[in-house]
């Protein structure tokens, strides 16, 4: 797990969320697209961020430095939301897709 995601994991919703991911993906580029779905599994609330960049060398680049997987063409990113008022047991906040 890159340790660039322990800032993400205690977003509570995908408003808050969703400049925190452009911020961390502009690192590597201009980002060309930025879609966050809100998502729900096992109780667990997340948010499935897809992004493109402006150049396939930037995506490989932020697909290797961070661990990022692809999905149909975007990069996908998993991020588990934070839930107001409840104790998290688990800290992995990101995982690749």
């Amino acid at each position: 797990m890159n340790n660039t995601f322990d800032q993400l994991k205690n977003f509570s919703d995908i408003g808050t969320l969703k400049p925190a991911i452009h911020s961390l993906c502009s690192r590597y580029g201009s980002v060309a697209r930025l879609d966050i779905l809100a998502a729900s599994q096992a109780g667990k609330r997340q948010a499935l961020c897809f992004v493109r960049m402006d150049s396939a060398e930037q995506e490989r680049q932020l697909m290797s430095d961070l661990g990022v997987g692809r999905f149909a063409g975007d990069l996908v990113m998993i991020v588990d939301l934070h839930t107001p008022g409840t104790v998290r047991a688990e800290t992995s906040g990101l995982r690749a897709a």
